[in-house]
């Protein structure tokens, strides 16, 4: 299934005004960096610094707009920054702990199918207690009503991170399921592009906590899943012809800066 000429257009529009938005708003950090400056070229120096600040939130700006267009055609419903719920019983909270206890010591290895039907089997027993979980990044239902809760990290996320995400996606199971017992959820990790490329994605750091195959997705994988097969090297060409297109608007930014 290819991207149409709709969503191709759609995309566009979002990397375009993100762009245009962080050239009206992005304020260089007054930081002076004398030796960097003069070996480097303050023309490269101000490039750094606009890629630095634009990799902060490039998960927000671009990302999470982009797969959401994406995957408003293939899926029944899709939402970015949404709440996976407000409630988790007391005993989902316990299985939870129990789970990351286990996978912490290494007696057990991850496996996602079993840990939500742990917590499916005591998701509304014991007290129901009021929490604010981490926001879900992309939130899908497809047209037989699963649903796929993404939580987009960085390309190179911390190893000693991979315990908070294992988690929270544990957390977002439970709340889903606090709302509707017999819901089909999962929850996953989206890595946008595979940093190792053409290499395979180094996985074996989070191969002790997170379930790589049901709990990750990297590159090619989570794209495809989104929009269809091929969608991910669409998704190449659209930003690099979008880069073309903005290259003059681009160049003149930088110029300005260098005055």
């Amino acid at each position: 299934m290819a991207l149409t000429i709709k969503q191709i257009h759609q995309v566009e529009t979002v990397l375009k005004n993100s762009l245009r938005n962080k050239f009206q708003n992005y304020q260089p950090e007054p930081a002076s960096m004398p030796f960097h400056t003069r070996l480097l070229g303050k023309d490269r120096m101000a490039l750094f610094s606009f890629i630095h600040s634009l990799n902060t939130n490039f998960g927000t700006s671009i990302f999470e707009p982009v797969a959401i267009t994406i995957a408003a055609a293939s899926f029944k419903l899709a939402k970015s920054q949404a709440t996976a719920g407000l409630n988790i019983s007391e005993a989902a909270q316990k299985v939870i702990q129990d789970i990351m206890d286990d996978l912490s010591a290494a007696n057990t290895t991850p496996n996602k199918i079993n840990e939500i039907e742990a917590i499916r089997k005591v998701c509304n027993k014991g007290k129901m207690k009021l929490v604010k979980p981490t926001k879900v990044d992309i939130w899908l239902q497809s047209n037989k009503n699963e649903f796929f809760l993404f939580d987009i990290k960085t390309a190179k996320p911390n190893k000693g991170s991979f315990k908070e995400f294992k988690r929270t996606l544990l957390e977002w199971v439970a709340c889903v399921l606090a709302d509707n017992p017999k819901a089909n959820v999962n929850s996953l990790i989206a890595i946008p592009y595979n940093p190792y490329e053409p290499k395979p994605y180094t996985r074996w750091t989070m191969a002790g906590m997170l379930d790589l195959k049901e709990e990750l997705k990297v590159g090619e994988e989570f794209w495809d899943f989104l929009g269809g097969k091929n969608t991910y090297h669409q998704l190449l060409n659209i930003f690099e012809q979008v880069g073309i297109e903005l290259r003059p608007e681009i160049d003149n930014y930088f110029s300005k800066h260098l005055k």
